[in-house]
């Protein structure tokens, strides 16, 4: 079925930061749709495998198209963000960049990969191909006073890296400057969990979004819904720091929400939800850890918010 346009927003119309002082370049209603032109990570500077990411301005990474201002969102509201649809172009690349990664100081860099996409599968030579998952990395909104680059996350969103952030999620985020100023960019074709070599298959393509707002609700950081989960986040410098960060958002999350006792909330998320990690390309300088967690949807609990 094909998703109703009712805005569209070029890959020129970007920001590379998300601060407090954002001003929109869309206002739309809650329930409208916005067609989002992206860039990839690199913005166009790496186009074959010759091409190194050692030799780029690097200036010009991860920007993201927008912001949109949604009628009605006000700081202690929740905007939603639904994605209808992420399309991404029929090449893209991957990169091992000098210092990142667990794995670095064992390979050759900087390389350079080039992918084929077609056909919902993604090419990396002549002996490996795997399906697409495409997914959208920097997904954000205006802060509530300091300014951080898109290559970052934070409570804002930003650089969250999440490869369950494509077609069907519904991403909640605290809404802390009027409008909520939402941007997206950063789209792979595919990104692993932990995203170890620091890229996913960075590609251009467009997003399709609907916007809500929920009046009155937040957490702390984004939450994802899924058909059959949701998921808080949070990210620290290391796993250990983001993994206590996310399992006190769960926990309180429950516990506000849906009426657990903290003791039982303790307990529902060890033995019946899934702690995980997003991004954790370290040793990466100046880069954090993204944590999830993954909490099924039961009558106790069947969406972030109560209704």
């Amino acid at each position: 079925m094909a998703t109703a346009v009712e805005h569209r927003l070029g890959r020129d119309q970007i920001i590379w930061s998300f601060g407090p002082d954002l001003e929109p370049v869309l206002e739309v209603e809650p329930g409208e749709t916005v067609v989002f032109e992206t860039n990839d990570c690199f913005t166009g500077q790496i186009r074959s495998e010759d091409d190194l990411v050692t030799e780029i301005d690097l200036e010009r990474i991860n920007s993201a198209t927008g912001p949109v201002a949604v009628k009605g969102a006000e700081p202690g509201d929740s905007l939603i963000v639904e994605i209808l649809d992420v399309r991404p172009i029929e090449w893209g690349v991957a990169t091992l960049i000098p210092g990142f990664g667990q794995l670095i100081d064992q390979v050759q860099s900087p390389v350079t990969r080039l992918f084929r996409v077609e056909d919902g599968v993604i090419h990396m030579n002549d002996r490996v191909s795997f399906p697409a998952r495409p997914m959208v990395g920097v997904v954000g909104v205006a802060t509530d006073g300091e300014t951080l680059s898109n290559g970052l996350a934070g409570r804002h969103g930003g650089n969250l890296d999440d490869h369950l952030h494509g077609k069907g999620a519904k991403i909640f985020f605290p809404v802390r400057q009027p409008g909520g100023m939402f941007a997206v960019g950063d789209m792979h074709a595919s990104m692993g969990d932990g995203e170890i070599c620091f890229t996913g298959v960075e590609i251009a393509g467009e997003v399709d979004i609907r916007f809500d707002v929920l009046k009155g609700k937040q957490a702390t950081w984004p939450v994802t819904e899924l058909a059959d989960r949701w998921l808080p986040h949070a990210t620290a410098d290391d796993f250990a720091d983001a993994l206590q960060l996310v399992s006190e958002e769960a926990a309180r999350l429950l516990v506000d929400e849906h009426g657990f006792s903290l003791e039982d909330a303790f307990i529902f998320l060890s033995v019946a939800c899934d702690a995980g990690v997003a991004q954790a390309c370290k040793p990466a300088p100046g880069f954090g850890t993204i944590a999830r967690f993954s909490i099924p949807k039961i009558d106790a609990c069947p969406a972030p918010f109560a209704a």
